[in-house]
């Protein structure tokens, strides 16, 4: 017989105050009767079947386990790969505190609902480059997401197709442990225009590939200027940039591989929403065991104290007769 947990401070507590107050009554009982000088032997009927199945609730508690069975355990999961735009436009506040420092703390909240499944990160600006790999630690990820900046990366514009092909790349390698296609995601994060012209060959192979790509939006369509170490961001005419929101050609990526389209903005935030369909993407099965437990019998405990319980409520037995 092995036993699911100890006697504990709880358990102790439990019993010491049912003897207290038992032992109370039992005084109280044989005192009554020598005053009156009539018997109180019958009182301790009650007395040993209370103690019996008070202590069968006891054991019970405890998780008495005999003999051992078998339990199958699978491991179920699918890869996510998450690039994010690192360009300067990242440093406009339109979305307090900043378009970046915002989808940091949105990134933790995605990372936080799929702790079950391996994800990686992705910085880029014209060029990619791999921050974190497809991984289970989320601390780790998390403190990489924390140390996002756009000075990680080359600001020379916006390319989409470096990332697309980094996170296909590492998505197919041969260390992967999912096979599947379909259990496989790649979020796109920007809020900028598409300057690259392979995007729509790499968008072509991950359509072929059946992987799903989800793409995000972060920014206002009235835009704001953009934060730097001098003041503000100036064009080659030494006027202040401004930089908007241009979902269009990430509605484009989305619409070209069957994906869906979210966007952060300063009414409507859709990372909800984002991590609904990533969800309802069908995992792989990575790993199937057969574990051995121990069977707890907890049960049979159980079900002869409520038995005496119940004939202790249904038998009367006088403890003083007069």
């Amino acid at each position: 017989m092995t036993w699911f947990r100890q006697l504990g401070n709880i358990e102790y507590g439990i019993i010491a105050t049912f003897l207290l107050f038992y032992f109370v009554y039992i005084f109280r009982i044989i005192y009554i009767g020598k005053l009156l000088k009539t018997g109180y032997g019958r009182v301790f009927i009650k007395y040993f079947l209370r103690l019996i199945y008070f202590s069968l609730i006891i054991i019970a508690l405890l998780g008495p386990s005999h003999g051992e069975s078998q339990k199958e355990i699978k491991s179920v999961g699918k890869d996510i790969m998450i690039a994010v735009d690192l360009s300067q436009s990242m440093n406009a506040f339109d979305i307090q505190p900043t378009r970046l420092e915002k989808l940091k703390f949105e990134l933790k909240k995605i990372i936080s609902a799929f702790n079950s499944d391996r994800i990686g990160l992705i910085i880029f600006s014209s060029e990619a480059f791999m921050q974190c790999p497809l991984t289970y630690d989320h601390n780790a990820l998390n403190m990489f997401v924390e140390i996002l900046h756009t000075g990680l990366v080359p600001n020379a514009g916006t390319d989409f197709s470096p990332p697309l092909e980094l996170a296909l790349e590492k998505l197919n390698n041969e260390e992967n442990l999912v096979t599947q296609q379909t259990s496989k995601a790649i979020i796109l994060i920007s809020d900028g225009e598409d300057f690259g012209e392979n995007t729509s060959q790499t968008l072509q192979k991950i359509e072929e590939q059946g992987i799903k790509l989800f793409t995000l939006g972060i920014g206002t369509q009235s835009g704001s200027r953009i934060k730097t170490e001098r003041g503000f961001k100036t064009d080659r005419d030494n006027n202040e940039v401004v930089t908007k929101l241009n979902p269009e050609a990430l509605m484009k990526l989305a619409d070209e591989t069957g994906g869906n389209y979210f966007e952060i903005n300063e009414t409507n935030n859709d990372i909800s929403r984002l991590i609904n369909h990533i969800s309802e993407i069908e995992g792989e099965v990575r790993d199937v065991r057969q574990v051995d437990v121990s069977s707890n019998k907890f049960f049979y405990f159980l079900l002869i104290a409520l038995g005496l319980l119940c004939l202790d409520i249904l038998i009367n037995v006088k403890t003083i007769r007069i």
